[in-house]
């Protein structure tokens, strides 16, 4: 009782709501819908704006618990199981509903609205935290949406015949046999949907890539000193292209930078580079294939004479974790990039990439900032 009164006492905020009295079930479904499609919380009716308890009839309780449950069945999609209880405070009774976060965001009224919480407030979801909250749900991938400016004329063929070659012979074999159609084929594959690219489609086969996607590029910077707010650099680069040429051209930009130190005695032997290869790699290919492209912004890699920076785009997708991510657990947050892909950034696509770096070295910190919506990997020089 006293958490309750201290709760109550502290003001409204993202998760605790008060209410008057409801009796407009399209408003409690709002209600609802906003908690469910954030982090959950409290809705307590009976108390008003300042926290003061003015407290329900029993007439108005029947009242809320019937309107509750017809509000649930028949005014959220999907629907939700809130617990609802009745506390009594100075002689007054409340009725306190708990809504937790939703499992299957996102959460729609019945008549369409898709809400959330903004602090002790609720707005609507934007079409961008839409497409996301779909995706997070596995309604939706990013890389499979269709970009409706593009057709199979935007299509590199002769790229895709040759991961074709590669991929499976004999669905190439019976293309060039006119047994399949290529049309069938790269719809199967996720290329194509609608007669339209795919945006998985577009990065990893497309002719102009940025032109469709101008917010998918890699900005390489290697500053002068460890200080990222150094306003000089020793040397930068705006990489665009495809996949490949976007995975090509970041590595050479780092190992070019790299410095290489003697092994063996002979003084012509060839030098090694201060960070495996190797690492480099699989970093660069775990942020072009895993990263949120729902987020309108390019990966950045950012070197220093004491550290190199990589930082993806987007945190960790559903209930991954750093210390999941270590142990080769991996949820594929773009399917289409993550079959296709491997064939033509060759990696195996087990999710044993981070397992690989750290078999080879410990001097990579791995952040998962939520708060910033990015991945950043720290490689120590």
């Amino acid at each position: 009782m006293k958490d309750l009164q201290k709760r109550i006492s502290l003001g409204e905020d993202s998760y605790t709501q008060f209410k008057v009295n409801i009796t407009n079930s399209d408003k409690l479904a709002e209600e609802f819908v906003a908690f469910s499609n954030a982090k959950g919380g409290w809705l307590i009716i009976g108390v008003d704006d300042g926290g003061n308890i003015v407290g329900l009839n029993d007439h108005d309780i029947r009242r809320l618990n019937q309107l509750i449950g017809n509000v649930i069945n028949a005014n959220i999609n999907p629907p939700i199981y809130p617990l609802v209880k009745i506390e009594e405070i100075a002689a007054k009774k409340i009725l306190i509903i708990e809504v937790d976060e939703g499992m299957n965001k996102p959460y729609a009224t019945n008549k369409g609205l898709y809400i959330t919480k903004a602090g002790s407030d609720k707005r609507k979801v934007s079409s961008e935290e839409l497409r996301r909250l779909f995706a997070e749900s596995k309604k939706l991938y990013a890389d499979e949406e269709e970009l409706k400016a593009t057709d199979i004329t935007d299509l590199n063929i002769e790229f895709f015949y040759q991961f074709l070659a590669t991929e499976d012979r004999n669905i190439y074999d019976n293309l060039k046999n006119g047994d399949l159609k290529l049309e069938t084929i790269l719809e199967n594959y996720g290329v194509i949907k609608n007669n339209h690219l795919t945006l998985a489609g577009n990065l990893i086969f497309g002719i102009l890539t940025q032109k469709f996607c101008p917010s998918f590029y890699v900005d390489c910077v290697y500053f002068i000193g460890d200080d990222i707010s150094s306003n000089q650099y020793l040397s930068e680069a705006r990489i665009k292209g495809s996949l490949k040429t976007l995975y090509e051209d970041s590595l050479r930009f780092i190992v070019s930078h790299l410095r290489r130190y003697q092994v063996e005695k002979d003084f012509n032997s060839n030098g090694k580079l201060e960070i495996d290869e190797i690492v480099i790699s699989e970093l660069i290919i775990n942020a072009l294939v895993h990263r949120d492209y729902y987020i309108n912004a390019p990966i950045n890699i950012f070197m220093f004479d004491d550290r190199i920076e990589i930082i993806n785009p987007g945190k960790l997708t559903n209930s991954l974790t750093v210390e999941k991510i270590k142990r080769g657990i991996s949820i594929h947050r773009n399917p289409i990039l993550n079959s296709i892909a491997k064939y033509v950034l060759h990696y195996s696509g087990r999710g044993s990439g981070i397992k690989r770096i750290l078999s080879i070295t410990s001097n990579v910190e791995f952040i998962n900032d939520i708060e910033q919506e990015q991945f950043k990997c720290i490689l120590a020089r």
